[in-house]
């Protein structure tokens, strides 16, 4: 056996344990008993420290120097990229610490899900400074420009923040003014009535069928959170259901969907190799993004769903389809970025970003965090919040040590832009079919442009190669200002 095919068996056997390592996950926040956290938290400090034993085995730097770059396919070469990257990094972080973080953040996620669930950011106050003061620790470790970026590199490689500052900078005064005219338009259409959570669910299962999502390789559970999980044969998504409010668990769904159908029509040759999962958040965003907006809250897809809810649940205060676009779309104040409208969705991550990042770069402590949230809200949105689990305990992520992880929504929501200029204009006639539900030949078009390649390029090289020239922000500001012009008009 050459050393290039002991290195890719070396690494299939790792990838295999880390999707393993990923269903412990998956587990704890969906079916995991609540007095099993410190069980859990101990599986999965110990499985991390095997990964990490194996990511810097010392065979894996002499496999990589043996090899000959110049005569590798384009398959090769990529899994040898992305194998020589995640060595280098990991030679930077001890064991013991790779282990003492999992079960930190494990522990975590507990104690904010309880704290969040009475609404008291003290509860989750003194772990989140452990959790912070480790990833602090690690971003020195990983020494890159700044500590923040040496994060945003896990999840979105080849990004810095002083671009992502840019773009932003640039999006954020468009986003605004969007929203001021759309705010002083006519009210937005609300439904009215309970929604059976058993009517929902068996909705979502259709409208996930339709998007692609192929159930005998994934099932649909409740989580607090939503969240797709896995990759290859084994991807699962889940939702969450309010019986005042159905576009919560339906868009959530189909959010999911987007990211799970990326994981699930990636080539099957490259299963238990670096390449055979999404190659960044951003993108992996993209596809969730452009299915939960651009297809899902269409004008056309939303007669659809319309007449869908119309005989499900009978009569629930929007009998014409115009009005239930404009309610599906509709721009209101709140809170939750999750349940946010696609202008005001950007303006919350902006927000978390500048948190995070003065977070991560020692200039916000921790004990500071829920007043300086408190004061950026009530700055970029115009009230104050009203509660913590509506504030700074309303995301997962800094529980789980996520920090670089926020921006990459946005960008998502950039590459979606990009990606549904690309798509219309080579598909020009969706809508006919979008209104009776059928929306396959868009999730087609994305999976042979984009998602059957998972990590075979770099995440920019992945969309440029599907657009056909370099991404920006200018069609997602464009698609916004026509979409909410026309709405608002």
């Amino acid at each position: 056996m050459t050393n290039l095919l002991k290195l890719f068996d070396f690494v299939k056997q790792t990838t295999a344990l880390s999707q393993i390592n990923g269903f412990l996950g998956w587990d704890q926040e969906t079916m995991m008993p609540k007095g099993s956290i410190e069980q859990r938290a101990q599986w999965m400090g110990h499985l991390s420290a095997t990964l990490h034993e194996r990511k810097i085995d010392p065979r894996i730097g002499e496999w990589l120097e043996s090899i000959d770059s110049e005569n590798l396919t384009e398959f090769e070469s990529s899994q040898v990229r992305y194998i020589r990257r995640d060595y280098n990094r990991a030679l930077k972080i001890p064991i013991d610490f790779a282990s003492y973080l999992a079960i930190t953040t494990s522990k975590s996620q507990g104690v904010w899900a309880e704290a969040r669930s009475k609404d008291d950011f003290s509860m989750f106050l003194p772990i989140l400074k452990e959790v912070l003061n480790l990833k602090r620790q690690e971003a020195r470790m990983l020494s890159s420009t700044t500590l923040y970026d040496s994060l945003l590199n896990d999840f979105e490689p080849e990004m810095n923040s002083q671009d992502l500052e840019s773009i932003f900078n640039r999006m954020r005064p468009r986003l605004i003014e969007i929203r001021e005219k759309a705010l002083i338009s006519d009210e937005v259409p609300e439904v009215i009535g309970r929604f059976p959570k058993k009517i929902q669910l068996q909705l979502s299962r259709k409208l996930a069928l339709a998007f692609g999502y192929d159930f005998d390789r994934g099932r649909l559970d409740l989580a607090v959170h939503p969240f797709s999980s896995g990759s290859g044969n084994d991807v699962r998504i889940t939702t969450r259901v309010s019986e005042n409010d159905p576009f919560n668990c339906l868009y959530s769904t189909i959010h999911e969907v987007g990211h799970a159908t990326y994981e699930q029509n990636i080539n099957k040759d490259f299963l238990f190799t670096p390449l055979g999962s999404g190659v960044s958040m951003g993108v992996h965003e993209s596809q969730s993004r452009i299915y939960e907006n651009q297809i899902g809250r269409s004008r056309a897809f939303t007669k659809f769903l319309h007449r869908e809810m119309l005989g499900l649940f009978g009569d629930f205060g929007i009998k014409n389809a115009d009005d239930f676009y404009k309610c599906v779309n509709g721009i209101r104040n709140g809170f939750i970025r999750t349940e946010a409208d696609e202008v005001q969705y950007n303006l919350h991550i902006m927000l978390r970003f500048e948190l995070e990042k003065a977070l991560i770069n020692d200039d916000l402590r921790a004990e500071d965090l829920e007043a300086a949230w408190n004061e950026a809200f009530l700055r970029d949105f115009g009230f104050p919040v009203d509660s913590a689990s509506n504030g700074v305990l309303q995301d997962v992520h800094w529980s789980v040590g996520l920090f670089g992880y926020f921006p990459t929504y946005s960008l998502g929501n950039i590459y979606a832009g990009c990606l549904h200029k690309a798509m219309r204009a080579d598909l020009p006639n969706l809508d006919n079919a979008f209104e009776y539900g059928n929306v396959s030949d868009a999730i087609d078009w994305l999976k042979e442009n984009v998602q059957k390649y998972g990590g075979l390029r770099t995440p920019e090289a992945t969309i440029s190669h599907a657009i056909g020239g370099q991404p920006d922000e200018e069609p997602l500001l464009q698609y916004l200002e026509e979409k909410f012009g026309d709405i608002n008009s």
